[in-house]
Parts: structure tokens; sequence; C-alpha cells
């Protein structure tokens, strides 16, 4: 919250609510516990902020296997990018700008999490091996770059407004009781005919 409590922040928050928030000074860097990294390996998506050198913001969605967010450490963050739209958005701000926010949701447990943070992009053509530690091996061949995320701090906000949203996998494994349930009740109608 240091980092986003602004001085325009702090005259909005005057300007609604009376009075701006203070924080105590933090550390340089806030390095992730246990609960943020078990967080991260168990998403399959999520969404990346940038700025580009006109200071317009954009965001982009990053998908794959669950886990494909990489926690090298409580500091480092790693994912694979493969070859997609060829816009290189993100790629271009980052070497203007490193500054990149991550916003990762849970939707049917209704939390998500926000880290901030300073990017870095590597041509896989200069470090191959990343291939190997970063992506899954049906995914390797398409694989074009890696990202490197230095965490600076994230923040946890409350579920209020979250509305439960599910994978159809995830639908799938909630209705399979019902399923076998209406097997079971069909099994018993038919053999009462015969």
């Amino acid at each position: 919250m240091e980092i986003a409590l602004t001085d325009s922040v702090r005259a909005a928050q005057e300007q609604y609510y009376g009075k701006p928030q203070r924080i105590p000074a933090a550390e340089a860097s806030d390095p992730l516990t246990e609960d943020e990294i078990q967080f991260i390996r168990q998403r399959d998506s999520f969404y990346m902020a940038t700025v580009n050198e006109e200071g317009w913001p954009f965001i982009q969605h990053r998908g794959g296997q669950a886990g494909f967010l990489k926690v090298i450490s409580p500091g480092s963050l790693a994912f694979a990018d493969y070859k997609g739209n060829r816009q290189m958005l993100s790629t271009g701000n980052i070497s203007k700008n490193p500054k990149v926010s991550l916003f990762l949701m849970d939707y049917p447990g209704r939390t998500r999490l926000k880290i901030i943070g300073k990017a870095r992009v590597v041509d896989i053509r200069d470090e191959p091996d990343l291939t190997v530690q970063l992506a899954e091996p049906e995914m390797r061949s398409l694989v074009e770059r890696a990202f490197f995320i230095e965490v600076v701090s994230y923040d946890w906000n409350c579920p209020k407004y979250i509305t439960p949203r599910y994978t159809s996998s995830e639908i799938e494994e909630l209705i399979l009781p019902l399923k076998r349930r209406i097997t079971e009740l069909e099994n018993l109608l038919s053999r009462k005919k015969s």
C-alpha cells in the first residue's frame, strides 16, 4: 500500500472519506509467504498490467495449466510466453517501463491476489534451457520468451463483489454426484418396469 497510496490517492480519500489512509513505512520488498505461493500454484490464469512509454496502461490475460506461473523464490515469479497474436504489447511496454501488476483470481473461492513487481523479458533463443524450467513438454516448441517478475509487494482483497464463476471441469466435478444418483434412479425405475 505504500506504493499505491500516492498523494493523489490520499487527496481522493480525503475528498470522499474526510481523511487519507496513513500506513507505516514498509520494507523494500514484500516476499511471498506459503499462502501466496500455494494460491499462485493453483491458478490457471492471471491478468498482467503494463504501462507504455506514453503512460497508457494495458492489461493482458495469461493462461495455461494450473501452476504455469512459476514461483522461483518468495521474491521471484516467472512464466513462459508462447507464440500468439504477435502484438508484443507487454514485451514492448516492459522494455521501457519494467513495472507490472498481476491480478490473480479464484472465482469459486471469491479470492483475489494483487502482485506488483518489476519484470524483465528474456528471448528464449538466448536461453533455450528456460523452456524446460517454465513450460510443459507439449508446449515447449511454442515458447518465444520468458517473463521474470521480481515481486515488490502484494495485497489480498476482500471478496465482497466477486461473483463466483466455475470452469467446465469444476462444474463437472460438482454435478458428478447428481449424475450418479440420476443413473441409480433410472436403473431402479428400469428394474421396476421389467
